[in-house]
């Protein structure tokens, strides 16, 4: 029994030696060297992402073969993202996270999921007013939230703003999501900070009364309800359409085809844009890397490539959009910096509620 301690003992001892030796090892299977202090250093960036395109699997790959940072991705809906962050706490290897929609974007925020960033680098790149106050989400790209108008049976000098379509001559003649839809929450975010509440209420019963049908499906099935007859009108993000223009489906080209963009209050306050954008999150074990990772997908290089790709207006003012997104035209866009979409958000579900859009 003694022999058998001794020799415990001595395995032990041998096990603690060993391990003062070993490098560390992260999530790939690469190991990463220790300082004296510790500290690893890592040349990795953790991703947590509800984006899920091609174009941008392309750009992590010219990000690593540009910094040798190597980008780990997860993908999921934002929701869940921020739900997992949440559950992870401190130990969540997520160092940045990437969603559409500054409403989404100010949730995590509000949920301290996200760390604010000093970039000399993002503020060149990104105005103001698509860059949270606090400096903790950034816009990545555009898309403008427009009328599409069957082309046919809609002459475009009928259209002017997007309260125009809440007045009765439009009745049973608009599609749209419904108003749990994010991209619609904030659509009506924007309206209560340029119209107050009053009017922001007004505009919605309006167009919940003049609705053609009750709200079903995502902004694709509008388009797809006009081209059908069941509307004339439709409220979707330019960012499907392109899609539909690009994409593979021949039923959908044709439906694409069968509509015209008009973007709405240019002679007012503008038409409605909104973004998708990043953080690093508040635990982040990487965060120069996930800075540089940010910086990067403003650059012009990144932000050519998200506009061909993607339908997606550049936020960087250096890049111009793609040829499609340059054959709708220019638009003047709604002047007001995009954390208000998610600050008046609990004011646009009551609104939601109180008139009925389903």
């Amino acid at each position: 029994m003694k022999k058998f301690t001794v020799i415990l003992s001595m395995m032990l001892a041998l096990m603690l030696a060993l391990t003062g030796c070993v490098s560390s090892t992260n999530n790939n299977g690469n190991s990463s060297s220790q300082n004296n202090d510790g500290a690893e250093n890592k040349e990795e960036v953790n991703l947590y992402t509800s984006r899920h395109y091609e174009a941008d699997q392309e750009l992590y790959k010219k990000f690593e073969e540009e910094t040798g940072i190597k980008v780990n991705v997860v993908e999921g809906k934002g929701d869940e993202l921020m739900e997992r962050l949440n559950i992870e706490g401190e130990d969540t290897k997520a160092d940045v996270f990437i969603t559409s929609d500054a409403g989404n974007l100010h949730q995590a925020k509000e949920a301290e999921l996200l760390q604010a960033v000093e970039s000399d680098v993002l503020v060149e790149n990104i105005p103001e007013k698509l860059r949270d106050v606090d400096n903790q989400w950034f816009g990545l790209t555009k898309r403008a939230r427009v009328i599409v108008y069957h082309k046919e049976r809609v002459n475009p000098e009928e259209l002017s703003t997007y309260e125009a379509l809440a007045e009765p001559e439009w009745k049973d003649r608009v599609v749209i999501r419904t108003s749990e839809n994010m991209y619609n929450m904030s659509l009506l975010a924007s309206f209560i900070d340029i119209m107050g509440k009053d009017e922001a209420k007004a505009w919605a019963q309006g167009i919940a009364d003049n609705m053609a049908r009750d709200p079903e499906g995502g902004d694709r099935d509008q388009a797809k309800a006009v081209a059908a007859g069941e509307a004339d009108v439709a409220i979707m993000n330019t960012y499907y359409l392109g899609g539909m223009l690009n994409g593979t489906d021949e039923e959908e080209k044709k439906v694409a085809e069968s509509v015209g963009v008009f973007f709405p209050n240019q002679e007012t306050t503008g038409a409605h844009i909104n973004i998708s954008g990043a953080g690093v999150t508040k635990h982040a074990k990487n965060k120069e890397n996930a800075v540089k990772f940010i910086e990067f997908l403003s650059s012009e290089e990144a932000q050519g490539q998200f506009a061909e790709a993607n339908s997606e207006y550049p936020v960087n003012e250096k890049v111009e959009p793609s040829e499609l997104l340059k054959s709708w035209g220019e638009f003047k866009e709604q002047d007001i910096n995009l954390s208000k979409l998610g600050e008046n958000q609990q004011e646009a579900i009551r609104i939601f509620n109180e008139v009925g859009w389903k």
